[in-house]
């Protein structure tokens, strides 16, 4: 059976023991790393051999958001990120989720409730990596094309950087192209949360997905914006 490795980043010591302790009791592996660092450099030699990232934002030297903006320029972009902060920390829960994180959970936290996050961004990977059998892996649409299973987006054969949150928009509008999803049905579809309103979270992420697709091809438009409503694929 596969290893689960997940990275720890925390800096203060009895935390971080008590996190590798709770993983290992609900079946994973923790690494720990006590600063942004020192992160980097377990995500640059073995970053392939990580699932998930538990990342405090209060981090001494490079903080948790520079870690976490690394990471998303990287080639472990779609590795999924639940960020751990104090309660009282400036960094508000949209905006987390706007720079990159999958997740948020604030200190003191509830050991269950963390442990069922974490599933659920496992399981959540899982279903992108390894789709249903029988499943046409390549999605395709003019020269944007994505395969569920290699997670490998691309435009003309060039490929895509895509973020993981990125690429779960990106696969939601593909697999109904011509369905309107408003920015609730992105949110509560991607995030598996309840949309309170809030949008910026959303429009962030199709911000940057427009423009990596639009570097490779400029002459086209492939996400378009059904205004009042919400986005869709354009016909092309």
């Amino acid at each position: 059976m596969e290893t689960v490795k997940i990275l720890i980043v925390e800096d203060d010591t009895d935390i971080s023991n008590m996190l590798r302790d709770l993983l290992e009791q609900n079946g994973w592996q923790g690494v720990q790393a006590f600063s942004g660092t020192e992160a980097l450099l377990h995500l640059a030699h073995a970053g392939g051999e990580f699932r998930l990232v538990l990342l405090d934002l209060m981090l001494p030297g490079k903080s948790g958001a520079e870690v976490l903006r690394e990471l998303r320029a990287g080639p472990f972009a779609a590795l999924p990120v639940i960020a751990v902060t104090a309660v009282g920390a400036t960094a508000s829960k949209v905006e987390l989720l706007g720079q990159g994180a999958d997740d948020y959970v604030t200190k003191p936290f509830d050991n269950e409730e963390l442990i069922a996050r974490i599933a659920v961004q496992l399981r959540k990977q899982t279903l992108l990596t390894h789709p249903p059998a029988g499943e046409d892996n390549i999605l395709r649409h003019g020269a944007l094309s994505l395969d569920t299973q290699s997670l490998a987006a691309a435009v003309n054969g060039k490929a895509l950087g895509l973020t993981r949150r990125e690429l779960e928009i990106l696969r939601l509008l593909m697999e109904s192209p011509r369905k309107v999803f408003t920015k609730g049905n992105i949110y509560e579809s991607v995030w598996g949360e309840e949309f309170w309103g809030d949008e910026n979270t959303v429009n962030v992420h199709i911000s940057n997905l427009r423009t990596k697709i639009t570097k490779l091809d400029p002459t086209n438009e492939y996400i378009q914006t059904i205004w009042g409503i919400g986005f869709k694929m354009k016909d092309l």
